[in-house]
């Protein structure tokens, strides 16, 4: 029996597993979702890999000691987590040896 040209029965097959795949997926996105609520994500204030030394009010303190702890062969950087604050930090390696020279250290 020859199939007439104007009939659609060539996308009867494809609309069915396209139907059954955008239902599969439902399906899928639901039975694996999370059952934990999202909570939003806000600025930690965990140092990472990093110690922190010293906390100073000025920059240009936070600068010159870390300028003092490179002279003594002392990896650090500094964070500006508020206005006004400056935390430097160091390896835990070399938390103790830069403490020391921290509480020395004189603006």
């Amino acid at each position: 029996m020859p199939i007439d040209a104007g009939s659609l029965h060539y996308a009867v097959g494809p609309a069915i597993a396209g139907v059954m795949l955008l239902v599969l997926s439902f399906f899928l996105r639901w039975a694996f979702a999370s059952t934990t609520p999202k909570t939003t994500a806000r600025p930690s204030a965990d140092d990472g890999l990093l110690t922190r030394v010293a906390t100073l009010s000025k920059r240009e303190s936070a600068l010159a000691l870390r300028a003092v702890l490179s002279d003594a062969g002392i990896r650090s950087t500094i964070r500006f987590p508020a206005p006004h604050r400056a935390d430097v930090l160091v390896f835990p390696e070399d938390a103790g040896q830069a403490r020391v020279l921290a509480s020395s250290f004189t603006t």
